[in-house]
């Protein structure tokens, strides 16, 4: 005999199907939050995502990068 289970989630949430809304205590909270992390990533955070920008837009470009990158070794005298 085949018996069919229906899978539901099995989690549950604060707002309880309800929208959930925020409050302004939970604005405060995260505005809090993220000066403790922007305090703790020092002043070498300006550089690092200048490196991880330049990293998303080299590996984008990986082929016409490496071509690039040849002319001009190739055009070094």
């Amino acid at each position: 005999m085949k018996t069919n289970l229906i899978a539901t989630p099995v989690w549950s949430t604060a707002s309880f199907s309800d929208a959930a809304e925020t409050c302004a205590m939970d604005v405060c909270h995260l505005g809090e939050h993220l000066q403790h992390c922007s305090a703790r990533s020092g002043h070498w955070a300006w550089l690092r995502c200048a490196a991880e920008s330049m990293n998303v837009f080299v590996s984008a470009r990986l082929v016409t990068t490496l071509t690039v990158m040849s002319l001009l070794l190739a055009l070094l005298p």
